[in-house]
């Protein structure tokens, strides 16, 4: 399911300043093809992240977070032999790290792994994450994140997962079942979680492209397009494309957004997977 999610974030289309099927959005260094070839590259490790999770499943969660971290380097290192350099998914693979190695404890202590207890499991992994790898006293950020979130308070993918992925409890999934129980279609109530999470959404893949005007007017632009019915809208995916194309324009790519459509996905199809498992016998 980890890598359906992968899949699923890249080929939904129109994805403003993303890589998708109508373009390449924000980006010179990457194609639909390269993210194809990364995903590929990665499953084999989405397993060794359960596996670790369920190893460290009679300790505290923190515990987990130094083998799961290890496992996403070398996560890391293979999608960057698989792109010739092109960082894909560095974004994803902590998530799902996280996420896959939630599961895995839930697991190992007997209890099933819904999307609420994976999420809070993960938050639990992640405790202390920001203050440990943002909040340092250096006299010079050392990295991009850092920077931001000492000039502009933005935690980034370490504040979701700290938060137990908010964002996607909160937003992304709401959404993406509201479309759903009025009769869109899988990839349209992605779509349809993709707005919402845009109109929301810290991105500091935007910030670091554009500043804090950049992620002003994305959120700005997504809100306009929800105002106006969304994917329900008659003009919905021609008013998203004239948003990719002004997004590619100013050169944003909401990257940070984009993994967390993929979390979305993923937790929302859990359900679903799991219910077709125990109809069958199990897994």
């Amino acid at each position: 399911m980890a890598h359906e999610a992968l899949l699923r974030e890249v080929h939904l289309t129109p994805k403003p300043g993303l890589v998708d099927r109508r373009n390449t959005g924000s980006h010179r260094d990457m194609t639909l093809a390269t993210f194809e070839v990364s995903a590929d590259a990665l499953r084999p490790f989405f397993e060794a992240f359960v596996e670790a999770g369920m190893g460290s499943g009679a300790s505290p969660p923190a515990d987990a977070l130094p083998e799961l971290r290890r496992i996403g380097l070398a996560c890391e290192s293979a999608m960057l032999v698989a792109t010739a350099g092109v960082n894909t998914h560095k974004g994803a693979i902590f998530s799902f790290g996280l996420l896959l190695g939630a599961a895995g404890r839930l697991i190992a202590g007997g209890q099933p792994p819904t999307p609420e207890r994976i999420t809070e499991e993960a938050a639990l992994i992640a405790a202390g994450l920001v203050q440990r790898d943002l909040a340092v006293r250096r006299r010079t950020a050392r990295t991009a994140g850092e920077y931001i979130f000492r000039r502009y308070g933005l935690t980034g993918a370490r504040g979701e997962a700290e938060s137990g992925f908010a964002s996607v409890r909160s937003v992304g999934l709401p959404a993406y079942r509201a479309a759903q129980e009025h009769g869109a279609p899988r990839e349209l109530a992605l779509l349809a979680a993709l707005i919402d999470l845009l109109a929301v959404n810290g991105d500091t893949n935007l910030v670091a492209r554009g500043g804090m005007d950049g992620l002003r007017f994305v959120r700005r632009e997504a809100v306009r397009l929800r105002e106006a019915g969304g994917i329900f809208a008659p003009d919905a995916l021609e008013r998203l494309e004239a948003m990719d194309d002004a997004l590619i324009a100013r050169n944003l790519s909401p990257g940070g957004t984009a993994d967390l459509v993929g979390v979305t996905w993923f937790l929302a199809e859990l359900p679903v997977y799991a219910a077709g498992c125990d109809r069958h016998g199990g897994q």
